[in-house]
This record gives C-alpha cells, structure tokens and sequence, in this order.
C-alpha cells in the first residue's frame, strides 16, 4: 500500500513536503469511500493517486510539476451522470448527459489535480469528479472536492510527481 506525504485534514489543514496551508472540504464533511455517493457533498476518505493536473492556459502557464499536465479548453467538461456510460471521466462539451463545465467564469478551476477516486473502473452513483482545485477566499465547503489557495496548490503540485498519493484524513 503506497504512503502518502500529501495530506488533507477533515481539520481544513493541507499539508506537503516543504508547506502546508488551510483547505476547504466537502460542504457535507467526510465520508468512508463505502459510503460515498453522487451528490452527497462529502469529500471520501482514503489514499488517492494523483492522476493528472488540468489548467486554464488562458489564466496561467503550465504549473511547475512533475505530473502531467494538460490545458483545458472552453469545451472541457467532466461526466458526472450515474446513467451515463461516460460517467466520472473527462468529455467534450456539449455533451447529452449530465455534466460539469471544467472552463468556469471564477477561478475556481482555473487549475485543478485529478483525484484517482472512483475511477478504475468507476462504479455509477458512487461519486464523480473528486479534484484539489482552487479554494474560495472564504474557504467554504465544496461539492465533494478539496481546495486551497492557489500558491498553496501550486506548491503542492511543484513537490508531486507520479506515483504520489493525496490523503484525504480525519
């Protein structure tokens, strides 16, 4: 079982190699990953593989990371439809089934890092689009995800590399 040196608190801590910062997590708490559904507004608990970052090329240059990165463009979305058979995985908008636009007016997708929760293979209804994105100021609650600021996320994905876990804690 891989460890993790990346780590989110059910507190609102953030922590990394070489920083640390507050975050925000589901408007709902957490939540075991046996217990996670679509829509539920908790963030799951457990170790997650940091899959890839996406970024708004037009707001910011390629983040400083190990990982890959791609940018997004005005027709990214993410499938979050249970009945969809492209559900939890990136699409091409405009798209029939139910999804999220990733190319949003704030700057809350401005850069994102793709949580590897429920996604091999995903199982409907079981929750879509687990992400480390960037924070309201006010560091309220999110839809499921984790946020922080964006120096503190740009922080985080200079020290990330393949292989890396974020853990998501009480």
């Amino acid at each position: 079982m891989p460890t993790s040196r990346f780590m989110a608190s059910s507190r609102g801590r953030l922590s990394w190699p070489g920083g640390a910062g507050p975050c925000a997590l589901g408007r709902c708490g957490v939540i075991g990953p046996e217990l996670k559904r679509e829509g539920d507004g908790a963030s799951p608990l457990g170790l997650w593989p940091m899959r890839q970052v996406l970024f708004r090329p037009d707001r910011l240059a390629r983040p400083a990371t190990r990982l890959s990165a791609f940018p997004l463009s005005p027709e990214a979305g993410w499938c979050d439809d249970p009945q969809s058979p492209a559900y939890n995985q990136a699409v091409v908008l405009p798209f029939p089934a139910r999804h999220e636009r990733l190319w949003r007016q704030d700057n809350l997708y401005d850069l994102i890092l793709v949580l590897g929760f429920n996604d091999a293979p995903p199982v409907s209804g079981r929750g879509s689009a687990i992400f480390l994105h960037i924070a309201r100021p006010d560091l309220s609650g999110t839809e499921g995800c984790i946020a922080c600021a964006a120096p503190d996320l740009l922080s985080l994905l200079a020290a990330a590399g393949p292989g890396d876990h974020l853990e998501i804690c009480l």
